[in-house]
C-alpha cells in the first residue's frame, strides 16, 4: 500500500513478514533499502517520518509480523534503469554501489539447478566468485541484488564454494529459510559429494583423513596447512574419500564427502594424503610433474552433489550438477565415464 504524487517519490506501508520477526528496525530497512545510508535512517526516524503501526520508533526497535512500517519517499524508479534513492525532501540520493540489473538477474537463472519458494540451486561455474574480495567486483553475492523478491528480501547465501570450484551453491530466499539451513549445515546434516581428479592413486583406495587445520600467511594470501591439535587457530577437518577410477596410476578420479566445512579443505586433505588435486594453484606441490596431454591446467573439483532438508520440512533437496566444461573434457580424455544416476555415487565407511 502507498501514496505517490504523479512522477513523484512515494510513501510505501509495508507490513512485517512472518519471516522478520524479532529483526532491528535498522536491519530491516537494511534488508529491504539497502540504498538507505544509517545515518539517515536516523534521521527520519528522528523525524517521525518512519513509524511502526503509527507510532514513534527507534533504530534498535524490533519488529514483529504483521506490524506496518510507515516508509517516506527513499525510492522511486524503474527495473530498466534501477532506483533512485530521495533524501527527506525530495531530492535525489547517490546510487547504492550495486545497482543489480536484468542481465544479472537472467544470468543467475541460467545457472539453476533447482528452485522452490525457499531455496534456489545454483551450478555455479569455475572462476567465479561467491562472495567479494580485495579487487573482486563480480561475484554471486552482489548478482542475488538482482533477485530480490517483490518485498525488498535478498536471497542469502547458506555455504561457500571456492571461486576456482564449480558445483552446487545453494541459496536461501527468505531469512528464515536461511537461518534453518544454517542449523543444518552446523549439525551437518547436509550430505555434500565432491569430485575431484588427484595425482597418482591413493592407497588405500577408500579412507578417511581426520586432521586439524589452521590458515597461514602464503605467498599469494592466506592459506591452509595441516595443524597440531592445540595450535592457535587449529580447526578439525574430517573428510572420506573414495577411488572411482584411475588412468594408468597416473591420475585418479576420486569422490569425497567432507564431514566438517573447513576453508580450502578438501584441497589441504588431497595434498596431505600425497594426492593433490589437478590444476590446484596453490596447493599443487609435485615438482617436475607435467599435466597429461590436452588436460588443462584449471582446478579440477565439482561440487556434485548436495542432499540435504528442506528447509520447510516435508521432503528432502537432492540436486547434482554435472563436469565443468574443463573436466568433462579430462574425463573424456582419460576415458572415465559418467553415470548420471546420483543414488550410483560411492558409499562411504560412515553412511
Amino acid at each position: 500500500m502507498s501514496d505517490k504524487d504523479a512522477g513523484g517519490p512515494r510513501v510505501d506501508m509495508v507490513t512485517v513478514a512472518k519471516d522478520e520477526a524479532g529483526m532491528r528496525l535498522d536491519r530491516w530497512f537494511k534488508e529491504h533499502y539497502p540504498g538507505l545510508g544509517f545515518g539517515h535512517l536516523q534521521k527520519l526516524i528522528r523525524s517521525g517520518q518512519v513509524r511502526v503501526d503509527g507510532g514513534r520508533c527507534k533504530t534498535e526497535s524490533r519488529v514483529a509480523p504483521g506490524q506496518v512500517v510507515r516508509v517516506p519517499p527513499l525510492q522511486y524508479g524503474d527495473a530498466a534503469n534501477g532506483p533512485t534513492y530521495y533524501d527527506q525532501d525530495g531530492a535525489p540520493m547517490a546510487r547504492p554501489k550495486q545497482v543489480a540489473s536484468a542481465n544479472e538477474a537472467e544470468y543467475l537463472r541460467s545457472l539453476l539447478l533447482y528452485e522452490d519458494e525457499h531455496v534456489f540451486v545454483f551450478n555455479k561455474p569455475a572462476g567465479l566468485a561467491v562472495q567479494g574480495g580485495s579487487g573482486m567486483t563480480r561475484h554471486i553475492d552482489g548478482m542475488l541484488e538482482a533477485l530480490r523478491d517483490k518485498k525488498g528480501v535478498k536471497p542469502r547465501l547458506v555455504h561457500r564454494l571456492d571461486r576456482e570450484t564449480s558445483g552446487c551453491l545453494l541459496v536461501a530466499r527468505s531469512r528464515l529459510a536461511a537461518a534453518t539451513l544454517a542449523r543444518t549445515f552446523q549439525t551437518r546434516s547436509a550430505r555434500k559429494i565432491y569430485w575431484a581428479l588427484v595425482y597418482s592413486v591413493p592407497k588405500p583406495p577408500q579412507g578417511k583423513i581426520s586432521t586439524f587445520l589452521k590458515k597461514v600467511a602464503g605467498p599469494d594470501g592466506d592459506m591452509m596447512t595441516v595443524a597440531k591439535h592445540g595450535d592457535e587457530g587449529a580447526m578439525h577437518a574430517v573428510t572420506y574419500y573414495s577411488v572411482v577410477e584411475n588412468a594408468g596410476g597416473k591420475v585418479s578420479w576420486l569422490t569425497m564427502k567432507p564431514t566438517t566445512g573447513r576453508t580450502h579443505q578438501l584441497r589441504v586433505h588431497c595434498q596431505a594424503m600425497g594426492h593433490p588435486i589437478l590444476g590446484d594453484p596453490r596447493y599443487f606441490d609435485i615438482e617436475n610433474w607435467e599435466l597429461p596431454g590436452g588436460i588443462q591446467n584449471r582446478l579440477h573439483l565439482l561440487a556434485r552433489r548436495l542432499t540435504i532438508p528442506h528447509p520447510a520440512g516435508g521432503q528432502t533437496i537432492d540436486v547434482t550438477a554435472p563436469l565443468p566444461p574443463h573436466m568433462l573434457q579430462s574425463w573424456n580424455l582419460l576415458g572415465f565415464e559418467v553415470d548420471e544416476k546420483p543414488e550410483e555415487d560411492p558409499r562411504f565407511p560412515e553412511d
